[in-house]
């Protein structure tokens, strides 16, 4: 028998929690939308979007943290990803990445910045990292700005191009990082 450990993080209105069955045709539909996949250089098909949960679903069950599914609390809907992970082994910086994804209807309404405080709480508080970075392509400026509320900051001297991707303006990669010291705690 297997049990999972993948945790829960909660907000006033989000669950971040274990990616479930019901989540893939919302999953595959962002993965299929130009406007949320504007920064990658293609879109998915349905079993890409499918094998991309099941990947995140097993990272969250073996590590008990990473990318978690996003719902609205109130309402049970299914809104995206949040999380935590190890820089991809390709990129020339190291460490844990926090990053985020929503569906366009949920944008707007500062759900990527409330999830994106659990996951930095999380990963400061729980797991302990002494800082967490994010990884965004230099025109994404609505990752960028969610990057510089959360208090993270731009080192240009650590941009980079990322090989991974096609050539042309997606693979200029800018990096953004915080201190554990520099991230507010909320005192209960």
């Amino acid at each position: 028998m297997t049990t999972e450990r993948s945790t829960e993080l909660t907000t006033e209105r989000l669950r971040l929690r274990q990616w479930l069955a019901g989540d893939l045709e919302t999953w595959a539909a962002m993965n299929a939308d130009p406007q949320v996949r504007e920064f990658w250089p293609d879109l998915l098909t349905r079993d890409q979007a499918a094998a991309s949960m099941e990947h995140f679903r097993g990272e969250l069950t073996q590590r008990g943290w990473g990318w978690w599914a996003v719902e609205v609390a109130a309402t049970g809907e299914f809104i995206g990803m949040a999380g935590l992970d190890p820089v991809d082994e390709e990129a020339p910086v190291t460490g844990v990445e926090a990053g985020w994804r929503l569906a366009r209807s949920a944008w707007g309404r500062g759900y990527a910045t409330e999830a994106a405080r659990a996951v930095l709480a999380y990963g400061f508080q729980t797991l302990r990292l002494p800082e967490i970075l994010a990884i965004a392509v230099a025109g994404n400026e609505r990752s960028r700005a969610l990057m510089r509320r959360l208090g993270m900051t731009h080192d240009p001297a650590e941009d980079f191009e990322d090989l991974t991707m096609p050539p042309g303006p997606l693979r200029h990669s800018v990096v953004y990082r915080i201190a554990a010291g520099a991230f507010p705690v909320d005192e209960p």
